[in-house]
């Protein structure tokens, strides 16, 4: 006799799988920082914010640092996000802004941690690569793949803002690892949608 289905069991394994899950993305900067957040429910991406911090307007450089920890602690009291993910610094000629901007990184990992988040880093190369399927894409081209993954329309006034949901979104890639999906090859993102467009939303 075959065991009777539990339904309760069945019940609490559909609630795990929809389960939705918060992704903030930071770009860090000491003149401008960008965040986005986007929420994951099972494979469906939704955007939730995305904006921009000046602290390029504060000219003491510890009040600036002091900011951007400020700003992303509340970020994350407001979201409660469940993972962070953060943009590497690029590896410049100028060793003073390399030295700012490895500051406003940490100060924002910081920031993470004493909430409790684990910490993801990425490349910007990388970043690209998984957005848009080429490492050496445009910030314009960047924008325009997240426009349609997410469904907005809407330019932000900064592409630190776009910059910083395509860390989100580049994480959920990255853990759903969606590039590499079983018998099929695809060549980036705009051939994965073509050949998956339930991935896309309408």
């Amino acid at each position: 006799m075959k065991n009777p289905v539990n339904s309760s069991n069945i019940k609490q394994e559909i609630a795990l799988q929809k389960k939705s899950t918060i992704i903030l993305g930071i770009d860090p900067g000491t003149v401008v920082m960008g965040y986005g957040l986007i929420q994951v429910t099972g494979n469906t991406m939704k955007l939730i914010d995305m904006d921009i911090l000046k602290p390029g307007k504060v000219d003491d450089p510890y009040k600036k640092l002091q900011l951007i920890y400020n700003t992303v602690s509340g970020i994350i009291i407001k979201y409660k996000p469940d993972i962070f993910a953060i943009e590497a610094p690029f590896f410049g000629k100028n060793v003073q802004s390399m030295l700012k901007l490895g500051r406003a990184q940490g100060v924002a990992i910081a920031a993470a941690m004493r909430h409790g988040l684990d910490v993801t880093e990425y490349a910007p190369k990388k970043i690209k690569q998984s957005i848009t399927g080429n490492g050496n894409a445009s910030k314009e081209q960047v924008l325009k793949m997240l426009q349609r993954l997410l469904n907005f329309k809407e330019d932000p006034k900064y592409f630190d803002a776009s910059d910083a949901l395509a860390v989100a979104v580049c994480h959920y890639f990255q853990e759903n690892n969606l590039l590499a999906s079983k018998g099929k090859k695809v060549n980036g993102w705009d051939d994965f949608l073509k050949k998956n467009p339930a991935r896309l939303k309408k």
